[in-house]
């Protein structure tokens, strides 16, 4: 039986050695023996790397024979065995060692070494992975993106049309059934930030321009795409910036085109819709316009309410009388304050 090391490698040569010696014997009673023999046979052999010869290690042979005392020791001449790069072969076969490991630290022996699997012609190129470096983890691949998970602009005006009568406008009863698909009242505000979102400049319409920019930037070409953008739309009203915007967008949203300013009715509807469950002084606020003279609220005094809203403190305290507010908002400080005194 013979046992060959061998190998070639651009920075070692070749690395030859044979023994018609079994290297361990079959019978287990023999093991001690055996491993002797092994050894002798790793270290008294002579490999040659690039023409350097390594010389015999005599002195080691005995060192290591002196601490065979029995079966208990194998573990560690197994150890001595993984620094030569060499294995136990239990029945004396040949055993290959690649001459390109004899100078790589191993990584442990409980890690097995990965075979390489080859990729098939039908693998899909993107799957692959870009092997930077050994440090790289590697990384099972996501799942491949469905086609109907994209947006589809042509799906999306298909949608439109469901809605849309032959002026190509989504009007008052289109609005209507596209409230009922999405779940949402009309009144409810999250129509007025879908609108704002769509840049719609008449309540209660949409035109196929402004669907197809406004569902384009919310990515939604269906009913249950909006859907799930319900709780995004209802989140713009809890950032303070996108609120404000929102809320001057409600002045000219609501307002008849033909008129510069707010009909009463229609301001105190859309207060109540924007302010009434988040400014404590709105109800006050509401009894005072409901007695008073104005008939409308221009732009000015609508933007000063959100400000009003913002600062003054719910006891007026803080409220400054010689400050640039509008006379609408002096006389509800003014009446406010009388109510409080009497």
């Amino acid at each position: 039986m013979c046992a060959t090391f061998m190998g070639n490698n651009p920075y070692f040569g070749h690395a030859i050695v044979h023994s018609e010696t079994p290297l361990l014997p079959r019978k287990e009673g023999d093991c001690i023996a055996g491993v002797r023999r092994l050894l002798h046979f790793a270290l008294a052999s002579t490999l040659r790397v690039n023409g350097v010869e390594f010389a015999r290690k005599e002195n080691k042979l005995s060192e290591l024979e002196k601490k065979l005392s029995g079966l208990a020791d194998i573990q560690n001449v197994s150890q001595t065995l993984d620094k030569l790069n060499l294995d136990l072969n239990g029945h004396g076969g040949q055993k290959y060692i690649d001459p390109t490991r004899l100078y790589k630290p191993c990584a442990g022996s409980d890690m097995p070494v990965k075979k390489k699997r080859k990729s098939s012609g039908s693998e899909d190129p993107g799957l692959r992975r870009c092997k930077i470096s050994s440090f790289c983890r590697t990384q099972a691949p996501g799942r491949p993106m469905n086609p109907e998970d994209h947006f589809s602009s042509k799906k999306c005006l298909s949608w439109f049309y469901e809605y849309a009568g032959p002026d190509e406008v989504v009007g008052p009863e289109g609005m209507e059934k596209f409230c009922e698909d999405i779940g949402v009242e009309p009144e409810n505000i999250i129509m007025l930030v879908l609108a704002w979102k769509l840049e719609a400049p008449n309540m209660g319409f949409f035109t196929k321009e402004e669907w197809l920019k406004g569902m384009t930037s919310l990515q939604c070409d269906c009913t249950e795409r909006l859907q799930g953008k319900l709780d995004y739309l209802r989140s713009q009203l809890n950032d303070a910036a996108a609120f404000k915007n929102i809320y001057r967008y409600a002045f000219d949203f609501a307002r008849d085109k033909d008129q510069r300013s707010l009909d009463m009715d229609t301001a105190k509807s859309m207060l109540a819709l924007l302010l009434g469950r988040t400014w404590p002084l709105f109800p006050v606020f509401h009894q005072f316009l409901e007695q008073s003279k104005y008939k409308v609220m221009n732009k000015d005094q609508w933007y000063n309410v959100l400000e009003f809203s913002r600062t003054v403190h719910v006891d007026l305290s803080n409220y400054d009388e010689d400050g640039a507010w509008p006379v609408l908002l002096d006389e509800f400080v003014e009446w406010q304050k009388a109510r409080l005194s009497s």
